[in-house]
């Protein structure tokens, strides 16, 4: 066997072809033209060789991308300057960038060293290939520098001094002083306006800025009290955003459909009308379809005597505070809902208690379809109905003085409607029992309210306020001298006691 060289594959494997039809020199099974180059097996297989070989035929198909690569973008050495195109290109580059220039330079003129200054960038030519930049141009977005704010005075050196010889300034120099004061403004209250001080250079005096500070401040205390109190109180026909709340979970519980409006306002509270719902209370008390709500002022400014009531009544004695005046609201509304549970456990004709939620107490609402009872103050009554009432206001007075042991501190002809031909007591927040020190004094004025009320009226039948206070209490007081029975009144608490069997109290003559 003939043994062949491997070298000579290549060279040997197809033979040189001579002269021809032009179709053989195109076919692409025919000889190249040029001789390849001899390899051996190994570098035919080689993956680098292939990578070699690929990367060879990509830059001989695209020459023109490697040449902008690796040159500038728009040259005269690089660019065939016969293109119109490149040429205009070139030319509308330059123009822009004389146009510029004069932009700058015109810019630079008409600020001059003025405060204020306008710029005409929104006006200049810039091209995304433009690499030229001036010192005057400043990328705003990669800055945190603001050029319309001038800077903040430069803080003293602890050695208390600038400079040197006559140049030195100290840190009680005026002008330096005036520019701290100005900065200092900045850390007042965010509500109090100050301006552009800085910006302005103003040179605050120390008695100056030491007045605002003092303004500012006084200022921010005013407007939390102004806040605290519309957050926390409730004003006239209003309420605040708690007791808001509280109405609103009524409504979402189910105890109440819907709140109308108000329909009284006091010194002490305002009420309102409402519906109930199908939902019962905690302790499965049945809602009556209309409600009133009466909802106790937090403010403690119209009504300041409320301790008064409320601080010798030994129900409420070891609770009563005047360090926190909002607990003693509470305790007002709980004081009336025990009130009146005493008044209808006796069959004394008041508004039913529903439910008590702190400050909030629901009752059930006399009158009919949102129109509450008139007083006894605004109805006109003939002299038989007059009469009725006279007496059936006696009877209330002496089974609450009697049976409910209370006193109700505040009777007239304005806390007494008239419904379905009766007479319905309410407000009974004060009320207080008669061992209270100051009893018996409010049952007499309640006695001379009532008195002189039904004697204007023309009840013939009408007992003066002496009488009326003897057939209440049950006592047997002749004193003529009214000084005397003032002072009777005033004292006669040192003396008296209450009975094992709950009548009432015995005065020791």
């Amino acid at each position: 066997r003939a043994q062949m060289d491997p070298v000579g594959i290549a060279a040997t494997a197809v033979p040189d072809a001579g002269p021809g039809p032009g179709w053989q020199s195109k076919c692409p099974w025919g000889a190249p033209k040029t001789a390849s180059i001899s390899c051996s097996l190994a570098e035919v297989m080689s993956e680098q060789l292939a990578k070699e070989l690929q990367l060879e035929e990509e830059n001989a198909a695209f020459p023109e991308v490697v040449a902008v690569a690796e040159g500038p973008f728009i040259t005269g050495e690089n660019i065939d300057t016969s293109s119109d195109l490149m040429l205009a290109q070139m030319l509308q580059m330059e123009f822009d960038r004389e146009y510029d220039a004069q932009l700058r330079r015109e810019e630079k003129k008409f600020n001059g060293d003025s405060k204020v200054s306008i710029s005409f960038e929104n006006y200049r030519k810039v091209h995304p290939f433009d690499s030229d930049s001036s010192e005057d141009e400043v990328d705003w977005q990669d800055t945190r520098h603001d050029p319309y704010r001038a800077d903040k005075p430069t803080t003293t050196p602890k050695k208390g001094f600038i400079g040197k010889g006559k140049d030195i300034t100290t840190k009680h120099d005026e002008v330096v002083c005036g520019r701290k004061n100005t900065a200092r403004m900045e850390n007042f209250a965010p509500g109090f306006q100050v301006g552009d001080g800085i910006g302005m250079d103003l040179k605050l005096s120390n008695q100056v800025f030491n007045a605002l500070k003092q303004h500012a401040y006084s200022e921010e205390r005013r407007s939390a009290r102004l806040h605290e109190k519309k957050e926390h109180s409730t004003a006239e026909k209003a309420v605040d955003p708690k007791t808001r709340l509280l109405l609103y979970k009524m409504v979402n519980a189910g105890m109440l459909e819907t709140i109308t409006g108000c329909i009284s306002t006091g010194k002490e509270s305002v009420v309102f009308h409402a519906y109930g719902g199908k939902s019962a209370t905690e302790d499965d008390k049945v809602i009556p379809p209309e409600c009133a709500i009466k909802v106790f002022k937090t403010t403690l400014n119209e009504f300041k005597n409320r301790d008064k009531y409320i601080k010798d009544d030994y129900r409420f004695k070891d609770r009563f505070s005047k360090l926190n005046p909002r607990k003693i609201i509470r305790m007002w509304a709980e004081k009336e809902m025990h009130n009146l549970t005493r008044m209808q456990t006796a069959g004394i004709p008041c508004p039913q208690v529903v439910i008590l939620k702190k400050h909030i107490l629901v009752m059930s609402f006399i009158g009919q379809d949102q129109v509450p009872a008139p007083k006894l103050k605004d109805v006109k009554l003939n002299s038989e109905d007059m009469k009725k009432a006279y007496y059936q206001i006696l009877d209330m007075m002496q089974r609450l003085y009697k049976e409910c042991k209370l006193v109700h501190a505040d009777l007239s002809e304005y806390n007494m409607l008239w419904h379905d031909g009766k007479v319905w007591l309410i407000d009974v927040s004060q009320s207080v029992e008669p061992t209270h020190p100051h009893g018996l004094e409010f049952l007499f004025r309640d006695c001379r309210n009532v008195s002189q009320f039904f004697q204007k009226a023309g009840v013939a039948e009408a007992l003066n306020e002496r009488e009326l206070f003897n057939a209440v209490s049950g006592l047997n007081i002749t004193a003529d001298n009214e000084h005397f029975f003032s002072f009777f009144l005033n004292h006669g608490k040192k003396v008296s006691t209450f009975s094992s069997d709950g009548d009432p109290p015995i005065y020791d003559e």
